[in-house]
């Protein structure tokens, strides 16, 4: 929050810290208002999961229907840009790609640190043909 406020103001302007204190409680106790009802739209309709037309259904009870359809581009926006990064690999991806060579070697270096984990050894690693040149 102190680095929204901060980004908001001119670079002139500060804020008293009790100030950024209040704020940032208002917001707090904003969200705690929001998720409250939102669990009551889910309860009426007889869901488990709060899911964003809850949300939406929320914001428009408590009186704060101006902003829905902000929250409703923040939603979408925020829709396109998960698709996008699953896309690119999900959570396990670099965004670098793999040859499938590459991959396999990967997936057998982690199979090898797993095993000595597993007997409790050290990490047994593949020097290159070059540096074994030298031990002898």
């Amino acid at each position: 929050m102190t680095k929204i406020i901060k980004e908001m103001l001119p670079p002139d302007v500060r804020v008293a810290r009790d100030a950024q204190d209040l704020l940032i409680e208002c917001c707090v106790e904003f969200i705690n208002l929001v998720s409250s009802e939102s669990n009551e739209v889910c309860s009426r309709e007889e869901k488990r999961t709060i899911a964003p037309e809850h949300v939406l259904k929320a914001l428009e009870v408590l009186g704060f229907g101006e902003y829905i359809e902000e929250v409703y581009a923040a939603y979408e926006q925020h829709k396109l840009e998960t698709m996008q990064d699953s896309l690119k690999g999900g959570k396990w991806s670099n965004g670098a790609e793999m040859t499938e060579e590459e991959a396999a070697a990967e997936q057998q270096r982690m199979f090898a640190e797993a095993r000595a984990r597993m007997n409790g050894g050290a990490i047994a690693t593949k020097q290159p043909e070059s540096d074994r040149s030298l031990e002898s």
